[in-house]
């Protein structure tokens, strides 16, 4: 069974936030982040997922999530 890893996006409905992040279960991590039990989005709720990158290696998918959190990478 192939394993990948995800850099994914966040939107808040309700205030101008972006939240970037990377797991290697996006359903699951993004049910955390829906039921506010991820400390850095729970003042957030509520989330929409907005964009995901599927990588088949953690490495490039850690490198994909640092770069999107520099000012190069930002929205």
């Amino acid at each position: 069974r192939m394993r990948f890893y995800y850099v994914y996006i966040l939107k808040s409905l309700k205030y101008n936030y972006i939240y970037i992040g990377y797991t290697s279960n996006l359903k699951r991590r993004f049910n955390d982040h829906a039921n506010s039990l991820v400390l850095s989005t729970k003042r957030y709720s509520p989330l929409e997922l907005i964009h995901y990158e599927a990588y088949k290696n953690q490495k490039d998918a850690k490198r994909r999530e640092r770069y999107l959190k520099t000012n190069k990478g930002k929205l």
